[in-house]
């Protein structure tokens, strides 16, 4: 019997595209133009920029703002998740109380409160403890008891509470009603099931934007300088108001910021990733994987997806 005649092998032609091609040409060209501007301008001076880069009044600067960063954030986030709270409270008292804090932080500028809380003394020269419309226990001069880091700390934290509220608000209501009714037949009382049940789920969606929230804080400090506070983008300010060099100062200061706003992605980043994992089938690769994929030829192969333990009845718990 005859046999039948094997088919030609297919000759797979690759899908062009002439697009990519283009976009990454005229990418190239344009940054070749930058990184041509960038050094070849003389008016950059880049001798000034490696002067002042490490300057002491800069790293002094630098260190203030990274404290305004952090306090202000922890302020925030606490704020925030106290008034999220009282904002899904079944008491009108509460909810009203929170909606009418965040209706006038969001609703004013940052910059109006800062200068207002400088200038507090203004209104109150002196700030007391005692009986209400009664006698006086202790008083103090205003302008002491908040100088200008705490009024600069004030302006900020606050002012982020309000959208820290709505942000901690947006990740709770994410959870399933199911969850919290469910701990509440098993006794858990309202604070312990929103602290052990509610909150660790909701943090999936909390992070992300309480990543972007710390990055903008942290370009926000520089409104501060309106109070005479001496921040980084100040200290900056401080040194080209005598030297004249304003450019390479401006320059030293954009520098820092990124270098700071970058750490911040990768920290971000790596806390998304952690809490993803509950989530996820798949994590997504970190980017020394990426690195290792990309010098390998290879794209990363996914991670294996957590496995289920058989031994539960009706689904089983991820291990």
């Amino acid at each position: 019997m005859k046999q039948p005649a094997r088919p030609e092998n297919i000759k797979a032609v690759p899908v062009r595209h002439p697009g990519r091609w283009a976009g990454a040409a005229v990418i190239t060209v344009l940054a070749a133009m930058l990184v041509h501007a960038l050094f070849q301008n003389k008016a950059f001076q880049w001798d000034v920029f490696s002067k002042y880069f490490f300057d002491s009044s800069v790293l002094h600067g630098l260190t203030v703002t990274l404290e305004l960063t952090a306090l202000a954030m922890l302020m925030g986030l606490a704020g925030g998740v106290l008034l999220a709270v009282m904002r899904l409270s079944p008491n009108p008292l509460l909810s009203g109380t929170a909606w009418l804090y965040i209706w006038f932080f969001r609703g004013t500028p940052v910059l109006v409160q800062l200068v207002i809380w400088f200038n507090l003394g203004a209104l109150w020269p002196k700030l007391s403890i005692g009986v209400p419309f009664g006698p006086e226990f202790w008083s103090e001069s205003t302008n002491k008891l908040i100088p200008v880091f705490v009024a600069a700390l004030l302006g900020l934290g606050l002012n982020e509470a309000a959208y820290m509220a709505e942000i901690v608000r947006g990740g709770i209501q994410s959870v399933d009603e199911g969850q919290a009714e469910a701990a509440h037949a098993l006794g858990m009382s309202r604070f312990a099931t929103m602290r052990r049940i509610v909150l660790p789920q909701a943090m999936r969606v909390i992070i992300p934007p309480t990543g972007n929230e710390t990055i903008s804080m942290l370009k926000t400090t520089s409104l501060v300088s309106v109070i005479a506070l001496e921040e980084l983008f100040r200290a900056g300010q401080n040194i080209y108001s005598r030297t004249f060099q304003t450019i390479p100062l401006l320059i030293v200061v954009s520098v820092w910021y990124l270098l700071l706003t970058s750490l911040l992605t990768v920290g971000q980043y790596y806390i998304e990733r952690h809490y993803a994992r509950g989530a996820n089938r798949a994590l997504p690769p970190t980017p020394v994987q990426r690195i290792r994929a990309l010098f390998r030829g290879r794209p990363t192969p996914p991670p294996a997806p957590p496995t289920v333990n058989p031994g539960v009845h009706g689904g089983g718990n991820l291990s």
